[in-house]
């Protein structure tokens, strides 16, 4: 009895041995650097096509885009063109991916700008700001917007209503009045 005992004592602990480092090695891929990795200035630039100039940051978890809106845009445009720009890129697959490939991304933030500088307008979207459906309706609204929004403006407040109603913004009064 004595023989069986010790020889299944030492069968489960080199079975515990084992399944520990087993655990071990595949921690690192489970709970790892992936978990919390946050991509660089330039992966996120590279993500993000933009006729214009497009700059990214990374204070801390969130992502910062800013772009500089063209000056004939705002006067022709109005209210509503200074407030859409930071919708065009929050709403977009490059934000869904952004998510999705870097889990330690905790807010995609939108900035726009004059070309001299000067903040037009600002959003910041959460990462758990939108679901798998709400996701598609907003890729859905940005979609519109951006290929009929010239013609149709109505496609552009749609996006702007979206995207008061599920980030948080802000205008600057110089461009926008209430």
């Amino acid at each position: 009895m004595k023989t069986f005992v010790t020889s299944t004592i030492r069968r489960g602990a080199a079975g515990v041995c084992l399944l520990l480092a087993a655990l071990a090695a595949v921690a690192p891929l489970a709970c790892g650097s992936d978990e919390a990795s946050l991509p660089t200035v330039r992966q996120v630039e590279a993500r993000y096509p933009y006729q214009g100039k497009l700059e990214a940051k990374i204070p801390v978890s969130t992502v910062e885009l800013r772009v500089y809106q063209p000056a004939d845009h705002l006067r022709r445009g109005g209210d509503l063109w200074a407030k859409v720009g930071p919708y065009v890129l929050l709403f977009s697959e490059e934000t869904r991916a952004l998510f999705e490939d870097f889990l330690g991304v905790s807010a995609v933030r939108a900035v726009t700008l004059t070309p001299s500088g000067n903040e037009v307008a600002r959003a910041t979207l959460p990462r758990d700001a939108l679901n798998d459906l709400t996701w598609r309706r907003a890729l859905a609204i940005a979609s519109r917007a951006r290929v009929e929004g010239t013609d149709r403006p109505s496609r552009l407040e749609a996006l702007v209503r979206w995207g008061e109603d599920h980030t948080q913004f802000e205008y600057s009064r110089r461009y926008v009045r209430r």
